[in-house]
Formats: structure tokens, sequence, C-alpha cells
């Protein structure tokens, strides 16, 4: 693939599709303390999951964006438009769901529709990523840690300790000792 391509080289692409993100994510999302490590990277560095997810699916298959694709900027204004009231409407109303049926009920819808605005918003981040010019990774591959940590510009130590969580998810060779 030349620097300027934007066309996926077929090994890639076959890869990609071999292994799709939304797969991909339920996946890796299921694993020991994913959850805990993107929901911290949510709540408490601001980072969206499913972009995370993403990048995590790029970098499993050996390449990144190679700039910020123009796709990227609506996908984002979705998570925030419709995801994350979504998710703030689910939140506010779990304590009442503990104790009132109906509202239980609201919260379950609710949480449905979540999970749909995510799958929405990862089918549009796999489509964006033959628009993002994927770049191979360096032979000298850094972590995933390392990879993120430079690119999220994330400093506080449980903000790389989830990092560290997620590499270790994926690649167990890289499992703190």
């Amino acid at each position: 693939m030349t620097p300027d391509s934007t066309e996926l080289p077929p090994a890639l692409r076959a890869r990609l599709i071999a292994n799709p993100l939304w797969d991909f994510a339920l996946t890796l999302y299921a694993r020991e303390g994913v959850e805990a490590a993107c929901l911290h990277l949510q709540d408490d560095a601001g980072l969206d999951v499913c972009e995370l997810l993403w990048r995590c699916w790029l970098f499993h298959h050996g390449v990144q964006p190679a700039d910020e694709p123009a796709g990227l900027a609506e996908i984002r204004r979705w998570q925030q438009e419709i995801t994350v009231p979504l998710r703030r409407l689910r939140r506010a109303l779990k304590a009442e769901a503990a104790t009132r049926p109906a509202v239980a009920d609201l919260r379950r819808t609710l949480q449905r529709a979540e999970l749909e605005a995510e799958r929405e918003t990862l089918a549009r981040l796999e489509a964006l990523t033959p628009d993002c010019r994927p770049a191979p990774l360096s032979s000298a591959r850094p972590g995933l840690k390392k990879h993120l940590e430079d690119y999220l510009q994330l400093q506080k130590k449980s903000h790389l300790s989830a990092l560290q969580r997620l590499e270790s998810s994926l690649d167990p060779s890289r499992a703190p000792r």
C-alpha cells in the first residue's frame, strides 16, 4: 500500500471482512476486565468506547489511521447527540428502576436503544475504515498501550492501567507479570 493510497490491500480487506468490527468488539468487551477498563476510560477520561474499540480492531489487524478521517467528526456528533443522551437517561433511571417495574422496563428499552446506537456507531466506523487510509504499524510495533497512550495523550495512572488491560486482552503475551 502506498502512503497516499486509499485502497486497502486485498489481504487486509479479507481479514477485516472475516472479523467484522461488531463481532470483534463483542468478543473483546466480554473478556475479563475489558468492560471495566473501557467504562473507566469513558467516564474518567472522556473517551468514546466505540472509537476505542475501533482503534483496537485496527491495531489488532496491524494498521492505524494515517490521518483523521473526514467522516469521524460526523460519527462523533452521532455519539454525542444520540448515544450519550440515551446512556445518561438509562443511568439516571438506575436507582428508581430497582423499585418500580415500569421504570425498569423503560430502562431496559433505553439500554436496548443505547446498544443499537452503539452498533450503528461501530458500523459507521467500520465503513469509514477504507477512507481513513489505514497505514501499517511499524515493524517495531509498539504495544497497544503505548500506541493509544501517545494518540490519546493519556498520562493518568488509572488510564494507563486501563489501556494495559485492553492490551493484555488483545495479546495475552503482553499481560503484566
